[in-house]
């Protein structure tokens, strides 16, 4: 996907700010059922065509709005992840603003994890 100059530098800003991980890592730890929050941020279009297994949903649009009830831990891991890894950046950099201690972005997203072959949930 080609991504406009303005995105792409809002991206590598907040990519500046907060911690990444990679789907490799991310699948090693549910594997191994260490205990953290996997928050898909994609759209719902994107959600209902398929997602990583054990991912819970909450949109980029309404993830502020929403995360204080559906996780109000401040301390809890949150693993984002998105298409390619841009959209969680943005939305990790916004957790951490609110507070949020352990937000992280999983690099290479759906896209990466697909391609790994991990399993996935589908409606």
């Amino acid at each position: 996907m080609e991504h406009s100059e303005g995105f792409l530098k809002l991206v590598n800003d907040a990519k500046s700010r907060v911690r990444e991980t990679t789907p490799e890592e991310v699948r090693r730890r549910q594997e191994a059922g260490e205990s953290f929050y996997f928050v898909d941020v994609r759209e719902d279009n994107e959600w209902q065509q398929g997602r990583a297994q054990g991912a819970m949903h909450l949109g980029k649009g309404i993830i502020e709005r929403d995360i204080e009830k559906a996780i109000p831990d401040r301390d809890a891991e949150i693993i984002l992840y998105c298409g390619g890894g841009y959209r969680s950046a943005l939305a990790a950099d916004a957790l951490q603003q609110m507070g949020y201690k352990n937000p992280v972005s999983m690099d290479g997203g759906w896209k990466r994890w697909r391609e790994l072959g991990y399993p996935i949930e589908t409606d």
